[in-house]
């Protein structure tokens, strides 16, 4: 059984079955930067002073895994900052059961909320995915999908009433939204059919997504130029596959960790910017150097039903092939 992050119901009218949201993704195990405090060389040189009373100033308990030694004459080693919870006037380090939920009203001033204060807040949304409308796939515009889910029946009893449901959003070609709270945010959300299960994509909001700035020429574009980018994106039209897609940076993150643990020399990588050119010249250098696609071969059959069609190959020829006489038998059979 996959994780599941939110169990509720999801309802179709009158029509409802238990379900539970499992995370459609997952993030990559990339290689994590943390802040490190790496003090200046020639910090930390002994001075002489005559009142031996006089501590040097440490940083602030909880704020380092371990405190600096000024008197000690290696170079300085970088050490990972420990972020806690601690008190901002004295630097001491503070109970995780000490830190509430806050809202600051003005600088300064809050008003705090308990765990049962904010559970009392829940709504419809938070138990139910209602299916208030539906509409066609190709209307969500991309730019408002945020999370996808898997939506997957919970328990046998939900099973039929789970398919029913899906099975009528994919005869009638439409989608359902409905609204689902998700960590004190209620989002609408997008349901659709895939195979035997659903997915669920929550949509952000309105206000959440700026509107386009684009801008409406006059000018009229030269069909040729147009005629030029569709050859070029035709030869480069295959079929999306996310394995052939690498995370480079990281890479190039990864070998540079390696150089820096061996002590190798560090030779930066110059990205040149490309040259702008004239937009003619440039499409017809872009289509020079790009292949066209592979044509399928014939089957064997074909070719030798089309032997007419086929070209020459250099080297010695084959003899022609002589005509077979044609018996009187045959000849009686083709008449009738």
């Amino acid at each position: 059984m996959p994780r599941a992050s939110w169990k509720g119901f999801l309802r179709l009218s009158l029509v409802s079955c238990p379900i539970y949201l499992s995370p459609a993704t997952t993030r990559t195990k990339s290689i994590r930067l943390h802040q490190v405090w790496q003090p200046k060389a020639g910090r930390g040189a002994p001075v002489e002073d005559d009142e031996e009373d006089e501590q040097p100033s440490r940083p602030a308990a909880g704020s380092f895994s371990e405190d600096f030694d000024d008197t000690r004459s290696e170079p300085p080693v970088p050490t990972r900052v420990a972020l806690r919870p601690h008190d901002p006037h004295t630097g001491e380090e503070i109970e995780r059961e000490e830190v509430a939920k806050g809202y600051e009203y003005e600088r300064g001033r809050f008003v705090t909320f308990t765990p049962a204060e904010l559970k009392a807040l829940d709504v419809e949304s938070s138990k139910i995915i209602d299916l208030e409308t539906f509409v066609p796939r190709a209307e969500v515009d991309p730019v408002y999908f945020s999370n996808p889910y898997y939506v997957y029946p919970d328990g046998p009893i939900a099973v039929e009433t789970f398919r029913v449901i899906g099975a009528a959003m994919a005869e009638a070609g439409e989608v359902g939204i409905g609204r689902v709270t998700l960590s004190r945010r209620e989002r609408p959300v997008m349901v659709e059919p895939r195979g035997a299960g659903m997915v669920l994509i929550t949509l952000r909001a309105s206000e959440e997504v700026r509107a386009s700035a684009f801008e409406k020429s006059g000018e009229k574009i030269d069909p040729d130029m147009v005629a030029i980018a569709e050859t070029i994106i035709k030869r480069r039209s295959g079929h999306f596959d996310p394995v052939t897609f690498r995370d480079r940076y990281q890479e190039a993150l990864r070998e540079l960790i390696d150089a820096k643990m061996k002590g190798l020399p560090i030779k930066p990588k110059q990205i040149a910017a490309p040259p702008v050119l004239d937009l003619m010249a440039a499409l017809k250098r872009s289509l020079a150097q790009e292949t066209a696609p592979a044509k399928p071969r014939r089957k064997a059959a074909a070719d030798r039903r089309q032997t007419s069609l086929l070209l020459p190959l250099s080297g010695k020829k084959k003899e022609t092939a002589k005509p077979v006489p044609v018996t009187a038998n045959q000849s009686r059979r083709r008449k009738a």
